[in-house]
């Protein structure tokens, strides 16, 4: 199963600039996921990352490994307009070789746990067949909208609750 961009932006929640993903070219729910991301000299974090020596940042390389991984988690979501796959970890990132305008990276991204709250995945990048970046990445599932400090607030406040009971 693939994915083109427009499947894609209405799995993902980001937008450009920090949409990382073009394309999914293999899928297999709960378990395995590949995308592509082309990596062109248009890419906004190149003008300070760093000119006349352009590197696609390490921590954006990691966040396209998430985003492919958050596919996967809200691919299986029946109610993913009200929720958000955000990261809670990374473990064991290397940064084997840089990732350079013209580059196309791919993603590999592999379940290592599947819950419906939480996720763990390997995720490898690679640049013409060679390992670029590797990391060990988990995600949480969260609400969509956040309370806000005043509702926060009005529930402690309220009869019965665990700041009025203090």
């Amino acid at each position: 199963m693939t994915f083109e961009i427009q499947e894609i932006m209405g799995l993902l929640p980001h937008r450009y600039p920090f949409l990382l993903i073009d394309r999914v070219v293999e899928f297999e729910p709960q378990k395995r996921l590949v995308a592509i991301k082309n990596v062109t000299i248009n890419e906004p974090f190149f003008q300070g990352h760093f000119p006349g020596y352009p590197i696609m940042p390490g921590v954006l390389v990691v966040e396209a490994m998430a985003q492919a991984g958050g596919i996967i988690m809200t691919a299986a979501m029946s109610d993913r307009e009200k929720k958000l796959v955000v990261f809670s970890g990374i473990e064991r990132a290397k940064f084997r070789r840089p990732v350079v305008p013209g580059d196309q990276l791919r993603i590999e991204v592999d379940v290592l746990a599947f819950r419906s709250r939480a996720g763990r995945i390997q995720g490898n990048a690679f640049v013409d067949g060679k390992l670029a970046c590797e990391a060990t990445l988990t995600c949480q599932v969260v609400p969509r909208e956040r309370e806000s400090h005043s509702q926060q607030t009005e529930t402690q406040n309220q009869p019965g609750s665990e700041a009025e009971q203090q």
